[in-house]
């Protein structure tokens, strides 16, 4: 993420935006780390409503697909599952709608910010150090722009 972040500095850009909603010791850390690198986090938005939010986002042409989750908290089979209504009325009750206290992770292949989806493939299914993960990936990482191919590359 370092070097990432000093690319993209030297780059001309000045700040990054995170998703986070409500976890103070992760924003903390996002913001001393960018600080580091000469650069401010910007949280647009931190403390709203994740269902709400949840809803909104389906709403307003998220594409997602679950790539980690936890099976303690979350039945297996979600993982792979696309972010949609059907599985936000799967999620137990005790699991945050936006995954906000680790209960899963994303891979988010469209939205209105995108100029074009990202055609992703399903891969397999492991179980590994207590976590759910499903393989998803470009179908053709290649044809992505080289600044996409290289936040991918970065963790981003």
């Amino acid at each position: 993420m370092e070097r990432a972040m000093a690319d993209a500095c030297a780059e001309g850009v000045k700040a990054v935006v995170f998703g986070d909603l409500f976890l103070t010791d992760v924003r903390a850390y996002r913001e001393r780390q960018l600080a580091r690198a000469g650069m401010r986090a910007i949280f647009p938005l931190w403390g709203k409503d994740t269902a709400t939010l949840a809803h909104e986002m389906i709403r307003g042409g998220l594409g997602a697909r679950l790539t980690c989750l936890d099976p303690r908290v979350m039945p297996r089979e979600l993982a792979g599952h696309l972010f949609d209504e059907e599985l936000l009325e799967r999620l137990p009750p005790a699991v945050d709608p936006c995954g906000e206290n680790c209960e899963f992770h994303t891979f988010v292949f469209a939205g209105p910010i995108f100029s074009a989806p990202i055609p992703v493939e399903v891969g397999e299914t492991v179980e590994r150090d207590g976590f759910v993960f499903t393989d998803v990936a470009p179908t053709n990482p290649n044809s992505l722009p080289t600044r996409t191919r290289l936040v991918a590359r970065a963790g981003g």
